[in-house]
């Protein structure tokens, strides 16, 4: 008999072996392949890539190990092949649902890498960095429900526990539906914005009449930063079923309105001139639109509607302001005559009648 079971034990040694022997392996192969592809310019991998897949692949070893037979032979666990087993189960699900987002957390540093957010014309990397971020808390999502629920129905018990519970609940889970519509609703929305699009990260936007930017998009949220540092909260159906202005949806450029009320006898010439001149003396001007028209008459004075363009909306803000300015101080120091005023009698002519 103990020689029974000291065959047993070298056998059972000699297959613990081999099968750590094969698994370290299959980690340094591993590494070692994670690692030349980081340094490929081809693949360019994130430096951390197998840092985050480490520890789960280790916990994927182990799952396989916890099967082996030898191993309960060893320490004369015979008797609990069957916590063995489960265990081995759960500890692989939890460790494959971790490699998965640690995966799509690679892919997506992999991919953004490439797209500056901080640029000047950054629109395609907002597409991107959107794109993924709100596509990732949704894989993130399934992933850990679906990792739950396999957990769970690795185990008879529980597996029968809830199908007499799904059984018996008809009622309750129409109820439970109904109750969550609004839950899905505001789930399919934050999917809807990835997918089409209505708003980006950094977009300029105007939402219940606050001027701001979009911080931040999660399935049930979106953070508009705004100019005032107060920060705007908004569900994620409101921007697929409410009106709002996106001032950046196909291009950070922007371009601004300045609006002067002036008199008829305003030279609309030199204030183009001017306008053109004040533009190529300020870099806030990115080179494209100067345009000055006359868009209304009235009685006591005509409109004009100045165009120009910048970068980007705070460069636009900016450039307005300039712009207004500098026009109405030239039409100060060269036509005083030209300012709208509320009638067309002249101070001067007031005091020679009132003389008379």
């Amino acid at each position: 008999m103990e020689s029974f079971y000291d065959n047993v034990s070298k056998e059972s040694l000699i297959y613990l072996g081999v099968a750590l022997l094969v698994l370290v392996i299959l980690y340094w192969g591993t590494s070692i392949i994670l690692k030349r592809l980081g340094k490929n310019p081809k693949y360019l991998l994130p430096k951390s890539a197998f840092k985050r897949l480490a520890f789960p692949l280790i916990l994927i070893f182990i799952s396989v190990l916890l099967r082996m037979k030898a191993l309960r032979d060893i320490f004369g666990l015979e008797d609990a092949e069957y916590w063995f087993k489960k265990a081995s189960a759960v500890l692989f699900i939890f460790a494959m649902a971790w490699v998965m987002i640690a995966l799509i957390k690679i892919i997506k540093k992999t991919v953004i890498q490439h797209y500056d957010v901080g640029a000047a014309d950054n629109l395609k990397a907002r597409k991107v960095y959107t794109q993924f971020t709100i596509l990732e808390r949704i894989f993130i999502f399934i992933i850990v429900l679906l990792g739950i629920g396999f957990m769970l129905m690795s185990f008879e018990e529980i597996r029968e526990v809830g199908i007499s519970i799904f059984a018996s609940a008809g009622v309750a889970g129409i109820i439970i539906g109904f109750s969550a519509q609004q839950f899905i609703g505001t789930i399919l929305a934050g999917i809807q914005i990835a997918i089409a699009q209505p708003i980006k990260l950094d977009d300029v936007v105007i939402v219940e009449g606050e001027w701001g930017r979009i911080e931040e998009i999660t399935l049930t949220y979106v953070v508009v930063g705004i100019w005032d540092k107060r920060r705007l909260i908004v569900p994620t159906p409101y921007f697929i079923n409410q009106p709002f202005q996106n001032w950046t949806k196909t291009s950070s450029e922007l371009m601004g309105t300045i609006f002067l009320y002036v008199d008829y006898k305003v030279p609309f010439d030199k204030i183009r001139e001017e306008q053109t001149r004040i533009l190529k003396n300020t870099d806030l001007w990115n080179g494209k639109v100067d345009v000055v028209q006359v868009t209304d008459t009235k009685p006591n004075y005509v409109e004009i509607r100045s165009l120009v363009s910048a970068k980007d909306s705070p460069t636009a803000w900016d450039l307005r302001v300039h712009v207004r300015e500098k026009l109405i101080v030239y039409l100060q120091e060269n036509y005083p005559e030209s300012i709208a005023r509320t009638t067309r009698l002249s101070v001067e002519h007031k005091n020679d009648f009132n003389e008379k």
